[in-house]
């Protein structure tokens, strides 16, 4: 059975390999987690609204643009509500902070996959150096020399393989949701400067959205 062949694999790599064991749930579970939340991101986004809602705010209809963002877990129209909301003090500086929220959460737990990248390889290459020491204390022992020599050398190889394939696991998603950051971020940037410069082509219409903000939330 495959099961009986992987446990005394593991058996055979010695007690290096428990915590290398934890190195793999603890990748698993953080992978699932943030392939589960970009999933999640990536649903919420309403591409279609962010048109109509730019289409409204540059022309000063802020009653509209506030009734399209009110209700909309799209984190970029929260990203705008935010603005809205805080529009009599610094529309963006609110947009900013809320942007610098989610980028933190967009980043969470990556760190954890970094350092499983170098940790799991280190661990392998101390299973590495235990298994040879072991092979090397055995070789004045003509009778038992070359069980434990191949031994001990097997042990190392298990050890060193399962660490390099848990780091190889880890890179290419890693690179990924570093990747995705960086695409966020930037759409984030452009999302918060088109905001402002359609709230500044509507203000030169007529159309304060400082004065829009005061109405409907008065400051406290």
């Amino acid at each position: 059975m495959f099961a009986n062949i992987v446990i005394e694999t593991f058996i055979h790599g010695g007690w290096v390999m428990w915590p290398i064991l934890v190195t793999f749930f603890l990748a698993v579970c953080v992978l699932l987690e943030r392939t589960l939340w970009w999933i999640s991101l990536r649903r919420s986004i309403q591409r279609k609204g962010h048109v109509a809602v730019r289409e409204t705010l540059g022309t000063g209809r802020f009653d509209e643009t506030w009734a399209q963002v009110g209700e909309s877990d799209d984190p970029f129209l929260v990203n705008l509500r935010e603005g809205m909301t805080h529009a009599h003090t610094s529309m963006l500086a609110a947009m900013q902070l809320h942007a610098s929220d989610l980028l933190e959460k967009a980043e969470a737990r990556q760190w954890v996959l970094g350092t499983i990248i170098t940790l799991a390889p280190l661990l392998g290459l101390l299973g590495t150096v235990v298994g040879i020491m072991g092979s090397f204390s055995s070789i004045g022992d003509e009778a038992l020399a070359v069980s434990k020599v191949s031994g001990g050398i097997g042990e190392a190889l298990i050890a060193t393989a399962c660490g390099l394939a848990i780091a190889i696991s880890c890179l290419l998603p890693y690179n990924y949701f570093r990747k995705r950051v960086s695409v966020l971020r930037g759409d984030l940037e452009r999302w918060i400067n088109h905001a402002e410069l359609l709230v500044q082509n509507a203000k030169s219409h007529g159309h304060d959205l400082e004065v829009f903000a005061a109405r409907i939330l008065p400051p406290h």
